[in-house]
C-alpha cells in the first residue's frame, strides 16, 4: 500500500490554530479513508511566504507538488481530495485536478518523479 507524505508548513505567517489544522485534516482524511496513507507532519518552510500557508505532497517514486495560499482548516476537504487523486495518479502526475477543488488554483510546483 501506498503512503504519502503530507508536509504542512510550520513557519507560514499570520494567525493559526495549527491545533485546529491538525484536527481539520485529520477528520478529512478520515472521513476520505486515508487516514493509514497520509503521513501528515510539519516543515518548516516551502518559501512560499507570499501566499501563507503552504503545504507539499510527496511519496517515494511520486510527483513531488507545493500548494500555497491554502487555509489548511476551510481546505481540509479538497487536501484529502488531493490526497486521494495523487494516490489514484500513476506515478502520482495529476492530469485532472477538477477533484482537488481549491487546491487546483494553489498549486505552485509540480516536479516529477527521480
Amino acid at each position: 500500500m501506498d503512503r504519502i507524505h503530507l508536509l504542512i508548513c510550520s513557519s507560514c505567517s499570520g494567525q493559526r490554530d495549527r491545533v485546529a489544522e491538525r484536527q481539520a485534516v485529520g477528520v478529512a482524511l478520515s472521513r476520505a479513508g486515508l487516514e493509514d496513507r497520509v503521513e501528515v507532519s510539519d516543515h518548516a518552510c516551502f518559501s512560499g511566504c507570499s501566499e501563507p500557508t503552504a503545504l507539499a505532497l510527496q511519496s517515494a517514486g511520486r510527483a513531488s507538488y507545493v500548494f500555497s495560499g491554502v487555509n489548511i482548516v476551510a481546505d481540509a476537504e479538497d487536501i484529502a481530495a488531493t490526497c486521494n487523486t495523487y494516490l489514484d495518479s500513476p506515478e502520482g502526475w495529476i492530469e485532472d485536478a477538477r477533484p482537488c477543488g481549491r487546491l487546483r488554483m494553489c498549486l505552485r510546483a509540480r516536479i516529477p518523479a527521480l
